[in-house]
């Protein structure tokens, strides 16, 4: 069976292109509303210069809490240790409690991987440098 070039070409070339114009509008909706959104929203008036360094600083202040302890979570928490003395009794809920003082003169490594956190206290405070959290 031979195949006709010929006449496929002829067919192919008059042939009226169809275009759809229904995706087209659905694209240009699409960009007309979120362009309107996008400019409708207003910025902060706020300048970053104005803010005091307890706004920029995540970490808890005196100020920020009147709390003695701040709670640490970390998902799958199994171990905690405080100067190499294992405190993981002290674990509620995958969180524990640990001295403001701690957060302000020592070091903590948390590792989600391995559920561990590692605190360096202070040697006068690694006996209550964490606590089992107040549910």
């Amino acid at each position: 069976m031979a195949i006709d070039t010929k006449r496929f070409k002829n067919k192919i070339e008059h042939r009226k292109p169809n275009i759809n114009l229904v995706p087209l509008l659905d694209v240009i909706f699409t960009i007309m509303i979120f362009l309107l959104v996008m400019l409708s929203q207003h910025p902060v008036d706020t300048n970053p210069d104005e803010y005091s360094p307890d706004q920029i600083s995540a970490k808890p202040t005196t100020a920020s809490g009147d709390s003695e302890y701040y709670l640490l979570p970390l998902s799958g928490l199994k171990k905690v240790t405080v100067n190499g003395i294992d405190k993981s009794s002290e674990i509620r809920s995958g969180s524990i409690a640990v001295h403001t003082r701690v957060m302000d003169e020592g070091q903590i490594m948390m590792d989600s991987s391995t559920g561990t956190i590692t605190i360096t206290a202070p040697d006068d405070l690694v006996d209550k440098a964490v606590r089992a959290p107040v549910v």
